[in-house]
């Protein structure tokens, strides 16, 4: 690896901002850099949407209509401007995966592994059991932060236009978010997009587990140190919501959490479901606090009703009173084993000592290559990254998604 992580890159992306996440600028100051941008990307509005809910945690949700993905994107914080900077830079780097202005190539897998540095494509996220080597299809090129070398991949596992038809969306890789991020700072948005193909993976291994592996991973919150996580804890308190918090790190080594939240309380007048949020990061404080503001988001997007892949089926589905119930049950009855501080973590100065500590442990976890692609639109000069990392789990929900060798590993363990 040479000494810079991506080409071109030498700014280390020192951090100035570290109020439950970590930024090289305030979220005040990234709401000021992409106000000017914000019309050019077909953002219309933005809402505070945090009102809909009792429980109080900032959440923002904004809207590009002409989106050719999702219309509609949330973010969350511990303030409201924290919450309107999340919202905008979800939109924002969806808006650049959907437009990529560069180089494609037309070819089967075993035509680029004889003529191009390509990755492997069965060991890509896929809604396909097995990939056909000879049929044609689009592949992009990105950068290899591992070899530190050139390296194609397909392009339907790093655009995300939804409009697009025939060879471009083959129907083979998952064309989804996954691996995608914006910031101030190129750097900023590779840790960030690093946390999350780290997330989805953990998220998906935590989901193979059986009841007894499950419930030896339950944190005990009263063993949570941390000052902004146990303010959010209190808030859900508050609102007479109750909390589970489950560690979901893997060998990767990166801290990832899973938390769900439900009405403590039946209430048949005020029937809501139960709710779930993932987080992942080098520094375990704010991997949970994702996590617990992630649910608290993702119960406030149901009830706004505005979010374009919640359709009619998961409203029925989550409201049903048997799953809530059993969504309390669960966090009632298990007792929380795990104490928080179990989970290793890193507190880089920089964003680039964060990277490097993700891309150390991702490769004593056996990964091979990290492929990065900037998708920055230099007249906007807004960072964006979109990462695939060959052999890591993909989004479990996907639709048709296949379980990759991790997976089916970790169904194969005794209980």
């Amino acid at each position: 690896m040479t000494n810079h992580i991506m080409p071109g890159v030498t700014d280390p992306g020192p951090k100035a901002f570290r109020d439950g996440t970590h930024r090289s600028v305030a979220p005040e100051q990234t709401i000021a850099r992409v106000a000017p941008h914000l019309r050019e990307m077909g953002i219309t509005r933005v809402a505070n949407v945090t009102g809909l809910d009792v429980i109080g945690i900032p959440v923002v949700m904004a809207c590009r209509p002409n989106a050719r993905s999702l219309a509609v994107t949330q973010g969350k914080g511990l303030t409201l401007a924290a919450a309107k900077a999340s919202a905008l830079m979800e939109s924002i780097e969806a808006y650049h995966a959907e437009r990529l202005l560069r180089p494609l190539l037309l070819a089967s897998a075993h035509e680029m592994r004889r003529a191009r540095r390509a990755v492997d494509v069965d060991q890509l996220a896929r809604t396909q059991p097995v990939v056909d080597k000879h049929m044609p299809f689009l592949w992009i090129e990105g950068h290899d932060l591992l070899q530190d070398e050139p390296v194609w991949v397909p392009f339907e596992a790093v655009h995300i236009d939804s409009t697009l038809r025939g060879r471009v969306n083959a129907g083979v890789f998952c064309c989804s978010t996954n691996g995608l991020a914006s910031g101030n700072h190129l750097l900023e948005a590779l840790s960030h997009a690093l946390s999350e193909v780290v997330e989805r993976d953990s998220t998906t291994l935590f989901g193979l587990l059986s009841d007894e592996r499950r419930r030896r991973t339950r944190v005990d919150p009263d063993t949570v140190d941390d000052a902004a996580c146990r303010e959010v804890l209190g808030r859900f308190a508050e609102a007479g919501v109750a909390v589970g918090v489950w560690e979901t790190t893997t060998d990767v080594g990166m801290p990832s959490y899973f938390c769900q939240i439900v009405e403590r309380d039946d209430d048949r007048m005020r029937s809501l479901h139960a709710s779930a949020g993932m987080g992942c990061h080098a520094t375990r404080g704010v991997a949970l606090l994702r996590a617990l503001t992630e649910a608290a988001q993702t119960r406030v997007t149901v009830i706004a009703g505005a979010r374009d892949d919640v359709l009619r089926h998961e409203y029925d589905r989550h409201r049903a009173p048997d799953a809530i119930r059993d969504a309390r049950r669960t966090i009632e009855e298990e007792r929380p084993e795990r104490p928080f501080g179990a989970a290793a973590e890193h507190r880089g100065e920089t964003f680039e000592d964060d990277v490097r500590w993700m891309l150390r442990r991702l490769t004593r976890a056996g990964v091979e290559r990290v492929v990065a692609l900037d998708l920055t639109d230099d007249r906007l000069g807004i960072p964006v990254v979109k990462v695939v990392v060959p052999g890591l789990e993909g989004i479990h929900s996907f639709p048709g998604y296949v379980h990759g060798a991790r997976a089916r590993a970790s169904m194969e363990q005794p209980s």
